[in-house]
């Protein structure tokens, strides 16, 4: 399977030396994996959030594609270490340097250490939608508005 090219620049010198470039850890990995482009391990206390550097920058060029970042379920459950925006978006038109934003919901001080991979970035289709205000929608659904909670706990 051919994927499909975005273009990436390096902005750290670490990447592609002391650090690998983002890639898949198997052919059926979803996200690429994001690693911490540091020089020396970043120590975060139980409740403090941090940015961590990627040491990549991406171009899109597509506004119907979206690179999403999104947790490492390992480092979640282990650790309490999460996004701190639980998800991040990098848009088609962004080309900074990707940061992560990390957060330590554990109760332990947690080390990131060089090369970690510490995210994910996933690449999804975009719609782009246009809101048209109404004074009553056009079909009602059998939810209606109903909300939290509304369709029972099983």
């Amino acid at each position: 399977m051919k994927h499909r090219e975005i273009e990436t620049k390096i902005v750290n010198p670490l990447i592609g030396s002391s650090i690998p470039l983002p890639q898949y850890a198997t052919d059926g990995s979803a996200a690429l994996d994001l690693r911490a482009c540091l020089d020396e391990a970043v120590a975060v206390a139980p409740g403090e959030t941090v940015t961590i550097p990627s040491g990549i920058a991406i171009s899109i060029h597509d506004p119907n594609l979206v690179a999403i970042l999104a947790p490492r379920s390992g480092l979640g459950i282990k650790h309490g270490i999460v996004l701190a925006n639980t998800i991040g978006v990098i848009d088609s038109d962004y080309q900074g340097e990707i940061k992560i934003g990390i957060r330590n919901q554990g109760s332990q001080t947690y080390n990131i250490q060089p090369g970690e991979r510490v995210c994910q970035m996933l690449f999804m289709p975009v719609v782009q939608a246009c809101l048209r205000v109404v004074e009553e929608f056009s079909e009602e659904s059998a939810r209606g508005t109903g909300g939290f909670g509304h369709t029972g706990k099983l």
